[in-house]
């Protein structure tokens, strides 16, 4: 996990690691690597969404104000 994955991408590799480690399948170690990257999936995953819901409150703003 060395470059910034988009949203989706991001997203469909954190419900792998999830079901990795609900499974029950992986040893310690692999549980807490996959952990790792799993948290930091989930950070960027929220960063993402974060920036998104700026830009859907500044969109949506700009079209209230043309209405009037």
């Amino acid at each position: 996990m060395t470059t910034k994955k988009n949203f989706e991408e991001s997203l469909k590799e954190l419900e792998s690691i999830v079901s990795k480690l609900e499974s029950g399948d992986v040893g310690l170690e692999q549980s807490l690597e996959q952990f790792e990257i799993g948290t930091k999936l989930y950070k960027q995953c929220k960063e993402q969404l974060t920036v998104a819901e700026k830009k859907i409150a500044i969109l949506t703003e700009s079209l209230k104000e043309e209405e009037f």
